[in-house]
């Protein structure tokens, strides 16, 4: 692998159905903004002759980052496939954005890959993010490779960012990442900078130089090999520790010569099975070259080193009521069963769906059933509708070329799914079936919008919805206590990304306004309030009159109603009518027009005319009993509080601890976690972690996570709860 004397690229540019899962290989790319992602996806498929120039197709258009808000933002903001064919394979490459707003994108990603090359810049290093990145593909024992970009800057070191990949990747096992080449560096320029002009593989000992613009093989001087004995040694010995034959380390340290070909085999073996990790070196093509450094090298590691389809485990899938369903691994010829990756609309052809086929095959203008469950909490309503499909197509840049069918371990491109969001599955009309839902970050950054205009009104909610269909990291929420529409959003550029798709996409003008917490109001102690409507002015009359006490109850209690009538002052039948009356009074509050909650309201007394009461009267005085004894009480403005749990990198609990007291927080406790982190949990008035989703990425250097729930509502400060009640004031 990466040392064959007679590699070439294929020569097929057009991606086209694959036949058999055993050909295809589909790659993640993951890597923080600005590591060289998109660069090297190009890079890649003008190695394997899928455009004419870097980052070119054959009528000119770019195969990555094509979005106008990728083209505005300069950075990736969405999830792009693509297929480039090489040596006889389809290789599916899945270029992710880099940015933390972004990670639904990148868990789709994920989801439709079967290995992840990590992408990291000779001259940034390693971030927080990617690390954690690292860590859930470990966990789902997904393998992987390291691909160090940039080694063009002037602090570019690869053996040195080897050695810092080792120490973040490598655990406990830094032996388990180690390079299969090393640069070899150009003439010194003046400035003291020497390009890498070309790599020496450690395995095969022979020199790949790409100065001219093409992979020219060599063997390496008698002054060169020594230069690389120490980490070809290590290589060798990381190998070995990895075979599954048990005599080659004691064969090796007795100094027996290892076969080049069982240490490939072995190298293959381990990468495969995600135990050992090679690094490699990648850079784009000059002007006018047909190879960037490296590529052809990074072609031969994912067709040779990378696992299958065949090698994937497969998903768990049940009927839609929830029986679990056996499926055979990646069976082109078994019931269909596929999901949407990711989902996206064409101005000309309507909704477009990415499809990962996990188990048949895919055919145009057939007819499946379309299922989604689990995401009813983001707006997402739970449906089983049959659909019928338009063609098929492999996406490469603005183009959709068209296929034939997509097999088993493929992805395609899905037309006229109108129904279809991101994480449905597709399967049989006739065998309904349903897979598991991948994990997906919850949104915690609240976004409060309305319509600009009455036109932009009447769009709004078909251009909501379409957004939250192809984004399920999105939540979208009509708050009955605020009456406000929210976008609940991962961070500020994911909201800037969600408002602009709403402009431009589809023509809705939105204005974003201060989110609102549902703030409600209750008696900080007993009171009583007397209830009089009396009206005779001809005609029938109104008469109702009802004397109430009113006493605060624990929190979570609601309203209480208690008859402690005697005597039939207020007649049975208008007694619902004063607690109906004393309800909808609650509800639109008493103080500063917030619910009231957590009181018991007790009817004791009153009066009634024979011909002029009624149910109508009855509840107006209960109203105006419970207005009359709120007038003379202490009315506490109540908050909601949330229970904040934040995993954070032991270096920043120190920080986080003291934000959130700053916050009102109260920390209730914090647990060691692994890999270093710590699990702080902690109770903060909602209020004051409207932006915590920002604020705690900018504190942590986005190495930190959080969620939070719903815990109870609590009485507020007083100068801040009569802050609220100026603000309303001037407001009015």
């Amino acid at each position: 692998m990466g040392d064959k004397a007679n590699a070439h690229p294929g020569a097929a540019g057009r991606a086209t159905a694959a036949d058999h899962p055993a050909s295809v290989r589909n790659v993640v790319l993951v890597g923080h903004t600005g590591s060289g992602k998109t660069t090297l996806v190009e890079a890649l498929a003008l190695t394997a002759g899928a455009v004419n120039r870097a980052g070119r197709v054959e009528d000119g258009g770019t195969v990555s980052d094509y979005d106008e808000i990728e083209h505005r933002q300069q950075r990736s903001v969405q999830l792009s496939l693509v297929p480039v064919e090489w040596d006889g394979y389809k290789i599916n490459l899945l270029d992710t954005p880099g940015y933390a707003d972004f990670v639904g994108e990148l868990r789709a990603g994920l989801r439709a890959a079967d290995a992840a090359l990590f992408v990291v810049s000779a001259s940034d290093g390693v971030d927080g993010s990617t690390r954690m990145v690292w860590e859930e593909c470990a966990a789902v024992g997904m393998p992987r490779a390291i691909v160090v970009t940039h080694l063009e800057a002037a602090r570019a070191d690869f053996e040195e960012m080897t050695r810092i990949c080792a120490e973040a990747f490598g655990g406990d096992d830094p032996d388990a990442v180690l390079p299969l080449y090393l640069p070899l560096h150009g003439p010194q320029a003046p400035d003291g900078h020497a390009p890498v002009t070309g790599l020496i593989g450690l395995l095969s000992q022979k020199l790949f130089d790409y100065s001219t613009g093409e992979r020219k093989e060599s063997e390496p001087g008698e002054d060169q090999l020594p230069l690389i004995e120490d980490a070809r040694n290590r290589l060798i010995e990381g190998i070995i520790s990895e075979s599954e034959d048990e005599t080659l380390m004691d064969r090796y340290l007795g100094g027996e010569p290892i076969d080049f070909k069982t240490l490939v085999e072995d190298l293959e073996r381990a990468v495969a099975r995600g135990v050992f990790f090679p690094v490699l070196a990648a850079a784009p093509a000059a002007e006018g070259a047909r190879q960037g450094l490296g590529t052809l090298e990074l072609l031969e590691l994912v067709t040779r080193g990378f696992p299958t389809p065949l090698e994937r485990e497969a998903p768990k899938v049940t009927t839609v009521d929830g029986k679990p369903r056996e499926l055979k691994l990646c069976d082109k010829d078994g019931p269909l069963v596929a999901e949407v990756v990711k989902t996206s609309s064409d101005p000309y052809v309507g909704r477009v769906s990415l499809v990962r086929v996990f188990s048949g095959t895919l055919h145009p203008d057939e007819t499946v059933h379309v299922s989604g469950h689990g995401l009813a909490d983001r707006g997402h309503e739970d449906h089983d509708v049959d659909e019928r499909i338009g063609a098929l197509s492999a996406p490469f840049g603005k183009q959709q070329r068209v296929l034939t069918h997509c097999i088993a371990g493929d992805l395609a491109s899905v037309a006229k799914l109108s129904r279809a969001e991101t994480g449905d599955t597709l399967s049989a009309k006739d065998d309904p079936l349903l897979m598991e839902p991948w994990e997906m970050p919850d949104p915690l950054l609240p976004l409060a919008i309305h319509a600009h205009s009455k036109a932009d009104e009447d769009k709004l909610s078909q251009g909501l919805s379409r957004l939250v269909a192809e984004d399920p990291t999105m939540r979208l929420e009509q708050n009955q206590d605020t009456h406000q529409v929210v976008l609940w959003c991962l961070g500020e550029a994911h909201a800037d990304v969600a408002l602009e798709r709403l402009r431009n996409r589809y023509g809705v003008q939105v204005d974003v306004v201060p989110h609102k917490v549902s703030l409600r109001e209750t008696f900080a102690a007993k009171s009583a309030g007397r209830g009089r409507h009396v009206k005779q002015s001809g005609g029938h009359g109104q008469y109702a009159i009802c004397e109430i006490e009113v006493e605060p109850l624990p929190g979570g209690s609601g309203i209480e109603f208690v008859d402690k009538v005697v005597g039939g002052a207020v007649p049975r039948q208008f007694i619902p009518s004063v607690e109906k009356g004393v309800r909808a009074q609650a509800a639109r509050g008493v103080a500063a027009g917030y619910p009231l909650i957590d009181i018991r309201v007790t009817l004791l007394d009153g009066k009634a005319h024979s011909v002029d009461s009624s149910d109508a009267a009855f509840q107006t005085a209960g109203a105006l009993a419970l207005r009359e004894a709120a007038a003379d009480a202490r009315i506490h403005l109540l908050e909601p509080v949330a229970e904040v749990s934040v995993l954070v990198g032991d270096d920043y609990v120190g920080a986080v601890m003291s934000d959130l007291s700053g916050r009102r927080g109260r920390v209730l406790g914090t647990e060691q976690t692994s890999n270093g982190r710590t699990l702080v949990r902690a109770e903060v008035p909602e209020i004051e972690i409207g932006r915590y989703a920002v604020d705690l990425r900018s504190l942590s250097h986005g190495t930190a996570r959080f969620n939070r729930s719903y815990a109870r509502h609590e009485p507020m400060p007083p100068q801040i709860a009569e802050r609220l009640r100026e603000e309303m004031r001037d407001a009015s």
